[in-house]
């Protein structure tokens, strides 16, 4: 009896750990009941981890992380870049958004463009540079949620900047293919080249004079960029590089406290920012495909695959009709976001057959890092911020050792598209922050990437809310996306070679134009989620093992 009882025992708690030792995915979730950082960067990772450790809030850890950040991703973010927040306050219960992406300087406007013979929108260069959003978007979050003072939110940037650090492999990769970009400036090349060539993996890298300019912002605070020595020296630059920028651009800029917008998605709230980003594809996405149940064959099977594929092509057809400032143009979210409205648009879906055509709808009228952060007291920062392409602009501001954002490129040069080049005006976004929450659960998690942000988010949703997966094995679970706004809505899909061959052979058969890429392909997206349950306390984190990042718990303090 007694071996009976024992092999029964032990039966039962194998089937029970069945998930966790058979499991798909590589990484196990961070579990804490203390503060969390998960960035795209494990030395960014530490950084706001110890800052948690001091005593700071989840947006002092957060800040402290991207600034890290700018050090050693610097072709993906940077103090020259815009910023996106969502904060989840735990103790009130409210979550806040903040737009802190930067307007086109007054002077560049359509006549400024066509006098000069440009037809299209500059994509690199001075002319694609608008104000830069991130140092302002700081400044706001922390004055309302931080903890430590300002000061102590940058020595670990500081220290990278000046005394170095090892180049990892992804950034690597990215620095080669970003490098074209670096020839817009002999600045850029003198900074982000070491002897005209890519830093190797494990090499040592260093930037003096970035760590001089955070120094300064330190020391001085947040006005020294819009009006001090450092807004100096970005309009200097932009002069000599026949840009407009006027000092008036920078003082006057202010980043904005905004709504959130959300959807109920089978019981979880689903929130996202509202535009000039495009977050709301996301949640047209996931009204689309609440139109139906989730496919029993799970999230990598040909039904469900197919609907995701359908349901972001519609989404993205509206999103580039209708995307745009809303300070400029009427943007019709609150129609994109209707049940009626998604119920129209997942009628349009064949499930048979790809659909390769735009097909647009009338609603009613009404490169990038992403990192997130818990402290103790289960307050969240969701947080994306960028330099948009690799390098950005490839314009570096002269003696300061950061390069300045491209997201002008994004403007249209058509005068009736709302997302039309004008004076003060703020471009489309592709950088989004995003949260979810139901009951005692509350998430903060995005997944970078340009296009992909939203179907990405959209998959990482359904994987939490419709097959019961962990925040780890949604980040890391295969994807597919998109290259560009084009492909969007048209056939042609980047998928992980993970996806069984069989439903690869079902989905060319529907008429996707697949393309398959690596088991774990950064192409996909790099994203970071973090979980607090504010009925036991615990925190939950993970990080995307498409990236060279890490979730960090905070340590326990030393002295």
């Amino acid at each position: 009896m007694r071996r009976l009882t024992f092999l029964f025992i032990v039966i039962s708690w194998s089937v029970s750990s069945l998930s966790a030792q058979d499991r798909t995915y590589a990484r196990s979730m961070v579990v804490t009941d203390r503060g969390i950082v998960a960035t795209s960067q494990v030395l960014a990772s530490q950084a706001g981890a110890q800052i948690l450790a001091q005593g700071g809030s989840a947006i002092d850890a957060a800040i402290a992380a991207n600034a890290v950040l700018g050090v050693t991703e610097p072709m993906m973010d940077g103090i020259g870049g815009d910023l996106f927040l969502l904060y989840w306050d735990a103790k009130s219960g409210t979550l806040y958004g903040l737009n802190a992406s930067g307007w086109a300087p007054q002077g560049l406007n359509l006549d400024f463009l066509k006098k000069r013979g440009i037809t299209s929108m500059p994509e690199e260069g001075i002319h694609s540079v608008t104000v830069p959003g991130a140092v302002d978007g700081w400044a706001k979050a922390h004055q309302r949620f931080g903890k430590l003072p300002w000061k102590a939110l940058f020595p670990a940037a500081i220290y990278y900047a000046e005394n170095g650090y090892a180049v990892p492999e992804m950034m690597h990769d990215f620095w080669g293919i970003g490098r074209e970009r670096l020839n817009q400036t002999s600045e850029a090349q003198r900074i982000f080249l070491l002897h005209g060539r890519v830093p190797a993996i494990g090499e040592k890298f260093s930037n003096p004079e970035l760590a001089k300019t955070l120094r300064l912002l330190a020391d001085k605070g947040p006005d020294e960029f819009y009006r001090g020595e450092i807004a100096q020296a970005i309009l200097k630059t932009s002069t000599s590089l026949g840009g407009t920028m006027q000092a008036a651009d920078l003082a006057e800029f202010s980043s904005e406290w905004v709504e959130p917008i959300s959807i109920d998605y089978r019981g979880w709230k689903i929130y996202e920012l509202p535009p000039n980003g495009q977050g709301m594809a996301a949640l047209e996405m996931l009204n689309i495909m609440a139109e139906s149940q989730p496919d029993k064959q799970g999230p990598q099977g040909t039904v469900e695959l197919h609907k995701k594929i359908e349901a972001m092509k519609l989404a993205y057809t509206d999103l580039y009709r209708y995307n745009g400032d809303p300070r400029f143009a009427s943007v019709p979210v609150r129609g994109l976001l209707s049940k009626d409205y998604a119920q129209q648009r997942a009628a349009l879906i064949d499930p048979q057959k790809a659909n390769c055509a735009t097909v647009n709808g009338t609603p009613a009228k009404s490169d990038t890092t992403y990192l997130a952060a818990v402290d103790k007291d289960g307050n969240i920062a969701s947080l994306i911020q960028s330099v948009y392409d690799y390098f950005g602009s490839g314009v570096a501001v002269n003696g300061m050792g950061f390069l300045l954002q491209n997201r002008g490129g994004l403007f249209v040069l058509d005068p009736k598209h709302p997302d039309a080049l004008a004076p003060r005006k703020r471009p489309f976004h592709t950088i989004i922050p995003a949260f979810m929450e139901r009951g005692d659960e509350h998430i903060g998690f995005g997944i970078m990437g340009g296009s992909n942000q939203p179907l990405a988010h959209a998959q990482f949703v359904s994987d939490v809310v419709d097959y019961g997966w962990n925040i780890q094995a949604a980040l890391s679970a295969p994807r597919f996306t998109i290259r560009g706004s084009e492909e969007a809505i048209q056939c042609t899909i980047l998928l992980e070679s993970r996806v069984a061959p069989e439903v690869q052979t079902q989905l060319r058969e529907k008429g996707h134009n697949l393309i398959v890429r690596g088991d774990y392909s950064a192409l996909m997206g790099r994203g970071q989620a973090v979980l607090h349950n504010s009925a036991t306390g615990t925190n939950f984190a993970g990080s995307d093992p498409r990236a060279d990042g890490s979730a960090e718990p905070e340590p326990m303090r030393t002295h």
